[in-house]
């Protein structure tokens, strides 16, 4: 530590900076691009089922349009972990850190 930069706060700023300013909008993005899965295979479905668009009609069946338990319980944990940060700021700056 020197006269003039306490090293020991600015790497503690510095992480603290990148997991809210970087980590906290790559979680949401993440839970966003899970949710947008399903609806882009659902234009994927109604692309195949038209036809003469793209080619003949294939005889298989059309992969499934809806959004799986595990792509919701995903996009859940990733909003759940954002609110809470939130949460956990807002209590923060009420305590008067």
């Amino acid at each position: 530590m020197t006269a003039w930069i306490d090293l020991d706060a600015l790497w503690k700023i510095v992480v603290i900076g990148l997991l809210c300013g970087a980590g906290l909008p790559a979680v949401f993005a993440v839970g966003l691009r899970v949710l947008s899965r399903s609806e882009r295979r659902a234009e994927a479905v109604a692309m195949a089922s038209v036809p003469g668009l793209d080619g003949a009609m294939t005889g298989a069946a059309p992969a499934s349009a809806t959004r799986t338990r595990a792509e919701t319980a995903l996009a859940g944990l990733c909003f759940a972990v954002i609110l809470a940060a939130i949460a956990w700021g807002v209590a923060f700056i009420v305590a008067g850190g």
